[in-house]
């Protein structure tokens, strides 16, 4: 009996033990379940600012997504940006209670606005829970007035009357975030613009776009670029003006003319020259002929010479009427590498070379007998080299003492001499008349 009562002991105490093994075991995985919240496995993924960077006092959205890695949905409730920078400027959208379920995310897109001073603040996104514990997050935000910059980056001194010339506008951005919708409109009394408008959809942050506009101008004016674009959903401009100043091309084609003849063909003249083009750019399609009073004619009316280049020369001849050759205008036409039509008309006066095969340089001396006048489309327009400063210029000249009429006194001492050489001859014979009368 005492034996029995030793074994029942054992197996009692032995189940008494397993009791308590087990409980403790029940007791520590229920103490470790109650200490994890599952609010901790509720965390910020991503925060987005529209725009990136805000101007002072400019509304703008905070996205922040939020991932739930836990196995418990959470109910999530009221929103805040805690900073005296940063304000929200409408919470009605977030007045109810969302639930964020296992392995999914949220996504807040908060409607704010920034107040200045310019900086770079630290606002902490705040968020409560129905478990009663919060969620916070410091985000990033940066307030800067710097605005677009516009800046001519290319342009002629002056520009040339009814050519095209080339403007280069240059877009700048300074700041750390990119700007978009981008519009520049080009306009000016009597400018021709190409093109009128100009879009560009995105510019980063702290990079640079260059812009080539193509300007004709037909008087002296102001060009106009009026530049709009957004940061975010606010629109700002800005403007920039440049003046417009007629003048000579400075890179046209220079053409020069010398080496003139001029010869006497029945009823025609024919008159034959070297053009040089002296400029800096070709002069293409040229063409020489003879203008009013004078009239083309005969085999070379027009002369065309075609393409001339920089530094090149060519010859020409051209064949003409006239009843005055002291006002013979010779008329130079090209165009240049956009097609602008070129124009210039050199008045010669060729009394002291008619009917001679003599030639003179293009800049010949003497009283100037009548204009050069270049121009480019019209008047006003011409490259330089072409006569004197006040567009007057001389190939030849009918003053006193050119031509014949300047050997005169040479003629007149050889005639003297010869009558000398004769009377010197005949002395004797001379002298034997008489004394013989």
């Amino acid at each position: 009996m005492q034996k029995k009562s030793i074994i029942w002991g054992i197996i009692l105490i032995i189940l008494l033990s397993f009791v308590g093994f087990t409980a403790g075991a029940v007791n520590t995985t229920t103490s470790s379940s109650s200490s994890a919240d599952p609010t901790s496995l509720v965390y910020v993924t991503s925060v987005s600012m529209d725009p990136e960077v805000f101007f002072p006092y400019e509304e703008g959205t905070v996205t922040i997504t939020l991932a739930n890695k836990g196995d418990t949905a959470i109910g999530l409730e009221n929103p805040q940006i805690l900073s005296k920078n940063v304000h929200i400027t409408s919470d009605d959208a977030w007045n109810t209670v969302t639930y964020i379920g296992p392995g999914t995310e949220a996504t807040y897109t908060i409607p704010i606005t920034v107040v200045p001073p310019e900086g770079t603040y630290y606002p902490l996104f705040s968020l409560g829970t129905k478990t009663g514990l919060s969620i916070h997050y410091p985000i990033t935000v940066k307030i800067d007035s710097t605005d677009l910059e516009a800046l001519i980056s290319g342009e002629p001194d002056t520009f040339a009357l009814s050519t095209k010339e080339t403007v280069n506008l240059t877009l700048i951005n300074p700041r750390s975030g990119a700007l978009d919708d981008i519009l520049i409109s080009a306009c000016g009394s009597g400018l021709e613009v190409s093109p009128s408008q100009k879009y560009i959809s995105y510019l980063g942050g702290q990079s640079s776009t260059v812009i080539p506009f193509s300007v004709t101008a037909r008087q002296d004016s102001s060009l106009t670029f009026n530049i709009s674009y957004r940061n975010g959903d606010s629109k700002h401009a800005v403007d920039l003006v440049i003046p417009v100043t007629i003048g000579a091309d400075k890179t046209a084609a220079v053409p020069i003319v010398n080496n003139i003849a001029q010869t006497q063909k029945g009823s025609y003249y024919d008159l034959t020259g070297d053009i040089t083009n002296a400029g800096i750019t070709d002069a293409n399609g040229l063409v020489v002929t003879t203008g009013s009073p004078a009239q083309g004619t005969g085999t070379y009316p027009e002369y065309v010479i075609g393409s001339l280049a920089s530094d090149d020369s060519s010859s020409f001849e051209v064949t003409f009427t006239t009843t005055d050759l002291s006002s013979v205008p010779l008329v130079i036409t090209w165009k240049n590498e956009d097609g602008d039509d070129y124009k210039v008309t050199k008045v010669l006066n060729l009394n002291s070379a008619s009917g001679s095969a003599s030639s003179a340089a293009g800049t010949g001396s003497g009283t100037a007998s009548g204009s050069s006048t270049v121009q480019a489309g019209g008047p006003g327009g011409a490259p330089p080299g072409m006569g004197g400063p006040s567009g007057s210029t001389s190939l030849f000249s009918s003053s006193k003492g050119n031509g014949i009429s300047s050997f005169y006194p040479v003629i007149a001492a050889g005639i003297i001499v010869v009558i000398g050489i004769v009377l010197w001859t005949k002395r004797k014979w001379l002298s034997a008349k008489l004394k013989k009368k």
